[in-house]
């Protein structure tokens, strides 16, 4: 039998480690490997803000998340994150630590730059793409192979993207717990096109509109707008094509939300919505009902959450073929991967040729929680393992 681990997760802090976010998509993932790790039966920490709410162990080093996902880099925010890291190097020194778990390049800056020295091998999940990666150019061409620090990427085209980057691992996909996720029992539930996600002009909010108003459908559009000049100015340019603009964030969930906030929504006239930023609870509800989610991203997404929370619900996604799409979608299967906006609205006609019993295997087969938890834990042992044999050999 294998030993069970003592894994350390250091979390990022922009928002609280939880299962009820709406937006925070790294944080999200830090819950769903926590809440898989102690599934298996392994010791899970996390290092997080007090406002989290974690399933294994929770291990406070400051009071309160940022709470925005982006905002300036302040000098309180640069103390909370050097006590973050303090006091998570206080707790991985206590000798029960096997492994420490990081989400931040941010923060493996600090281990080269010395300012955080780990006393056990530390596994990096790679969240940003090369794009963004401005911390991994300081240092990554003097990391040596001979570091403690393995990266893991997060889709095969993200792996190719960071090329060169030391210690890099196999590919360990994103997984989401399905049974959190209600079915669509019938696929034409409702007649409108969804689409969520920070309102970014990356994400395509505006091609969803295009595709909706050319294909005659209702398009649910919902996500959070940050505190970034061009996003702020890509929302304005989105404005004047909302027929209706309604807060549906609000308190009420399962059946209670339903009828009170999405019935009243779609039984009105309006065609192009925007609904605010919606919690987790609600937008599987959202997901549920729709036809299909939209997906027309204008950049190399290394890994795109909405593609498996949407088939998760049996909802198919129409996409466009950029970043980790072909590694998520399956083609005329869980959906519609294409090249062109006119390709996507063309495939419209053919949502009803995707049965949602398909979408919903799909996840459960490769992108579920117990897979990504069970690859996390191989890696873990397998670290484990070279860290005993470079210790024997060194004495």
């Amino acid at each position: 039998m294998r030993k069970k681990i003592n894994v350390l997760q250091i979390a990022t802090l922009n928002r609280p480690i939880r299962h009820d976010l709406g937006y925070g998509p790294i944080e999200t993932v830090i819950y769903n490997i926590d809440k898989g790790l102690h599934e298996l039966g392994h010791h899970s920490i996390v290092a997080c803000s007090g406002d989290s709410d974690v399933v294994g162990k929770q291990y406070t080093t400051i009071e309160k998340s940022i709470s925005e996902y982006w905002s300036i880099n302040t000098s309180v925010q640069r103390e909370n994150m050097r006590r973050h890291l303090a006091l998570s190097l206080e707790r991985a020194n206590k000798d029960d630590i096997d492994i420490i778990h990081m989400h931040d390049a941010i923060m493996v800056e600090y281990i080269f730059k010395g300012v955080f020295k780990s006393p056990v091998p530390i596994v990096m999940t790679l969240h940003v793409p090369a794009a963004e990666k401005e911390a991994f150019d300081r240092w990554k061409e003097s990391f040596k192979s001979s570091s403690n620090v393995y990266f893991v990427p997060i889709s095969e085209y993200q792996r190719n993207q960071h090329q060169g980057l030391v210690n890099m691992q196999k590919v360990i996909h994103h997984g989401v717990d399905v049974k959190d996720y209600p079915f669509k029992s019938n696929p034409g539930e409702q007649d409108y096109l969804f689409s969520i996600g920070r309102i970014t002009q990356d994400k395509g909010q505006d091609k969803a509109i295009e595709i909706a108003k050319k294909t005659g459908f209702r398009l649910i559009l919902a996500g959070n707008v940050q505190n970034k000049a061009k996003d702020r100015a890509f929302f304005k340019t989105l404005e004047k094509s909302f027929d209706l603009v309604i807060d549906a964030g609000k308190p009420f969930a399962g059946s209670d939300y339903y009828e009170k906030v999405m019935k009243p929504i779609l039984d009105s006239d309006n065609q192009i919505i925007y609904i605010g930023e919606v919690d987790s609870a609600q937008k599987r509800l959202w997901y549920r009902h729709a036809q299909a989610t939209l997906f027309p991203i204008q950049w190399g997404e290394p890994f795109g959450l909405v593609m498996i929370e949407s088939m998760a619900c049996g909802t198919p996604v129409l996409a466009l073929n950029k970043g980790s799409v072909p590694e998520i979608v399956v083609h005329e299967k869980t959906g519609y991967i294409m090249d062109s906006i006119d390709e996507i609205i063309e495939a419209v006609k053919a949502i009803p040729l995707i049965n949602p019993i398909d979408c919903r295997t799909h996840i459960k087969d490769n992108f579920s929680i117990a897979s990504m938890a069970g690859k996390y834990s191989d890696l873990y042992h397998q670290i484990l393992e070279i860290s005993t044999l470079c210790l024997k050999t060194s004495q």
